[in-house]
């Protein structure tokens, strides 16, 4: 028999983002957005479970409060409209049409004008609204007082409430409203279709084949819940990594389903009179058979609870609704709900009959329909617990970030780690510690980080010890800095565009008092002056000589010339500046010296506005002469950017190379960057791989740590045995420690990838993964087989682009 529902559908009209049903029925409606998974800690799960049972204390008697949840399968979408990079365009191509589960949830919390329906008798039937006289303004001024404290408990645990609008509800021309996408179970981006929703001889609505699971008798109810769980894939022996308790039924249950929870909250005085009555009932009877002593016992149980801690008893009902197009596929959804209901120790019982009216009844702005034979009685305490109190990682909104993937799906997400966490006061500053030993997958998340903060204009200074920037570097048209026997490393720290500034002199000062001077050796004032005017003199000598080309040839030449000449007629003594001792010191550095390659380049000068370069000092990190030099070189340059670049973001990474520069007494420079970068617009970036080195150097513990807000730890799993040091030092929670001790513990097999472990400030930590497009793993690669293939095809190609873009190709197909 066919039936029209639009002459019988129960929401008779929407005004003021209230739904009103035809049978009296006041709903309010709302988006609301649960905290992220794996976010939260065992004192996180009490705060929400605290704020859902204020929450409900706060309902009038004759309130329904329905929460539903949505998991609708989508995919991934990339954007091929921009004009990408090579690397983006292949990350839009890596991640397009990966599948995930889009999450979305909904509180809707509705006025009773009657009583619920004792049996499964459908609302449908019923004609016409009842009369508006019975809606008072008595009534709406007190459901509205209502909500908003509703609202201001659930927003102070933790969670955000947004009013669903009319549009909203209804839906527009555009977009499927709420009642529209429950009554035809549509994914948020589906398009706007009517389709027939038969019960018999199967569940159809449309093409999809529909399943209902009930949880609406005690019996079938787990013997005992709790606020959270532990999840077992993702604990170690020392550390556990908790969950809601409902979780199997959220992200964990990788079909089309929706999760309808229920509270009708009563008159709890009446209740507890009907509940000991049948106790006394049950108590004349106990004798005649062990059910009715079994019952007897447990509604007394249940009294005595009620009375001694205050609880006002309410009835609930949830219900699990799964679907599929896949029409063979029924089968498998039957049994991913068992399996989903049985981790939660719950008998897995198919709804059959009352599945039309069930389904009815989860009509946002329908809760009156529920019957009441469909629920058991509980307290708010333990029925909260099996509220799914999660969602998915959001991505954020910032303009600036990198892509990481979430855990459970991979799905791509854009993370803020600077601008986002400081807006918030998450941190008061952009620094970061990255710890992750060799295998972990840390020069695939440090050259990933890079790369996405150069995208966004950052300017990189990179100091490096063994060539895993090489590729990037390249890609990105960067100088790279590094020492061969047949290329030496070489600058031109004189070179300067425009007028010389007070900085610059500054800084070539200091590097010609390290040349000079030993690190231990003081230097007198005249000497400070002496140089001090030396330089002053060589630039307005260049000024006066255009022809000269600035370097350090050209400053020796100067100084044994003109400015000797300078402090001879100015009756300059040698005891107070040694002119002989300084020129036979720095002559290794004049042409035909040792070092000359050194301070004389004619070739990557521009290092102020160069936005990528890269210092690889793995040849020169035991050079008593050369990295020192180098090492202040390379501090005078980002110090440069610092201060001259207002309004640019500015990054140095120092990679393991940080422990020869503190060994060579360059720790104040350290602990200058790390203290005042921020204020500059800046971060400062140290990775290390060994936990010794946290422990045994005083440099971390005391500048780098204290001040990098953001710690980021790879795979820790080889340092299982002693990670309590690594907490203490970090001052990590015990979440946060679960999360790092997690790390890839679970990981998806038919993808490769690493996680990785972030936290901001202590207040905000995630696991994410670290998955990249086949163009930046052959970017980023530092496999020498697979850099062998690169230079073949750079040389075939002409252009290392042409040549990543070919093996990537050839990796896809």
């Amino acid at each position: 028999m066919l039936f029209d529902l639009a002459g019988h559908f129960p929401i008779y009209k929407v005004e003021n983002d209230l739904m009103l049903s035809r049978s009296g029925e006041i709903t309010a409606a709302y988006r609301l957005e649960l905290p992220e998974i794996f976010t939260l800690s065992p004192a996180d799960y009490r705060e929400l479970h605290a704020g859902w049972t204020k929450a409900i204390r706060l309902l009038e008697k004759g309130t329904v409060l329905h929460k539903q949840d949505w998991f609708t399968e989508s995919r991934f979408k990339g954007d091929f409209e921009k004009d990408h990079s090579l690397l983006s365009a292949g990350s839009e191509r890596h991640f397009h049409e990966r599948p995930f589960l889009s999450h979305s949830c909904y509180l809707m919390l509705t006025k009773l004008n009657r009583t619920l329906p004792k049996s499964s008798m459908s609302g449908l039937l019923r004609k016409g609204p009842v009369p508006l006289s019975l809606i008072n303004g008595k009534t709406m001024t007190a459901f509205s007082e209502t909500l908003g404290q509703v609202e201001k408990v659930l927003s102070d645990a933790g969670m955000e409430l947004h009013r669903l609008s009319v549009d909203a509800l209804t839906g527009s021309r555009q977009r499927a409203g709420l009642l529209e996408r429950y009554l035809f179970l549509k994914g948020d981006r589906e398009r706007r279709q009517l389709s027939d929703i038969a019960f018999k001889p199967d569940w159809r609505i449309g093409d999809k084949r529909v399943l209902m699971y009930s949880m609406a008798d005690a019996e079938d109810l787990p013997g005992s819940v709790s606020v959270d769980r532990k999840w077992e894939k993702y604990a170690t022996d020392r550390t556990d990594l908790r969950a809601g308790f409902a979780m199997p039924l959220g992200e964990q249950l990788s079909c089309n389903h929706l999760y309808n929870q229920y509270i009708v909250v009563g008159d709890g005085k009446a209740k507890l009179k009907e509940l000991e009555a049948k106790r006394l009932r049950m108590e004349s009877l106990a004798a005649y058979s062990r059910e009715n002593a079994l019952s007897r016992d447990a509604t007394a149980e249940f009294l005595n609870e009620a009375i001694s801690e205050g609880k006002d008893p309410v009835r609930a009902h949830f219900n699990l609704v799964l679907w599929t197009e896949d029409h063979g596929n029924l089968s498998e959804l039957r049994n991913s709900a068992a399996a989903a209901l049985s981790q939660m120790d719950v008998v897995p019982r198919q709804e059959t009959l009352g599945a039309p009216q069930l389904f009815w009844a989860g009509l946002p702005g329908n809760e009156g329909e529920l019957p009441t034979n469909e629920c058991f009685d509980t307290f708010a305490q333990q029925a909260v617990c099996l509220f799914n109190m999660e969602t998915h990682y959001r991505s954020s909104p910032s303009p600036i970030g990198m892509r990481l993937g979430d855990r459970i799906s991979g799905r791509p997400v854009n993370v803020d780690l600077s601008d986002e966490p400081m807006a918030k006061g998450l941190i008061t500053n952009r620094n970061k510690f990255v710890l992750g030993p060799s295998g972990s997958g840390k020069s695939f998340f440090t050259n990933h980080m890079v790369r996405s903060y150069h995208a966004q204009g950052s300017h990189i200074v990179l100091v490096d010890v063994g060539h895993s920037y090489r590729g990037l570097c390249r890609l990105l048209k960067g100088y790279y800095f590094t020492y061969q026997e047949d290329d030496p490393i070489r600058f031109n720290p004189f070179y300067v565009e425009g007028t010389i500034d007070t900085e610059k002199k500054e800084s070539l000062k200091t590097l010609l008092l390290a040349l000079w001077k030993k690190d231990d050796e003081p230097y007198r004032r005249s000497e400070y002056v002496a140089l001090s005017n030396a330089v002053t003199a060589y630039y307005a000598h260049l000024d006066r000589n255009r022809e000269v080309f600035p370097c350090f040839d050209s400053f020796y030449e100067f100084l044994e010339g003109e400015f000797r000449e300078q402090l001879h007629r100015d009756g300059v003594k040698e005891t107070d500046f040694d002119t002989g001792n300084f020129m036979y010191v720095l002559r290794p550095y004049y042409r035909g010296g040792e070092f000359d390659y050194l301070l004389n380049a004619r070739e990557n000068l521009d290092l102020l506005g160069q936005r990528m370069i890269v210092f690889e000092l793995d040849a020169i990190k035991d050079h008593p002469i050369l990295f020192p030099v180098v090492t202040i070189i390379i501090m005078e340059i980002f110090i440069a950017k610092m201060r001259k670049l207002k309004g640019v973001r500015k990054m140095i990474l120092i990679e393991e190379a940080w422990k020869a520069i503190a060994k060579e007494g360059m720790a104040g420079y350290i602990k200058y960057l790390f203290k005042t970068v921020r204020k500059f617009y800046g971060e400062a970036i140290v990775v290390t791989q060994e936990v010794e080195d946290i422990i045994s150097s005083p440099v971390v513990k005391e500048a780098i740590i204290n001040n990098s807000d953001c710690k980021i730890l790879l795979d820790q799993s080889k340092y299982q045995n002693k990670f309590g040091r690594i907490q203490e030092l970090l001052g990590l929670t015990e979440k946060e420690a679960a999360l790092a001790l997690s790390i890839n513990k679970a990981n998806d097999p038919k993808r490769k990838y690493k996680e990785v472990f972030i936290s901001l400030g202590g207040q905000l930590s995630k696991v994410y993964r670290t998955e990249v497009g086949q163009e930046e793993y052959h970017t980023y690669s530092t496999e020498e087989s697979e850099q062998e293939e690169i230079r073949r095809y750079t040389k075939q190609f002409g252009s290392l682009e042409k040549a990543i873009g070919h093996m990537a190709r050839n990796q896809q197909q």
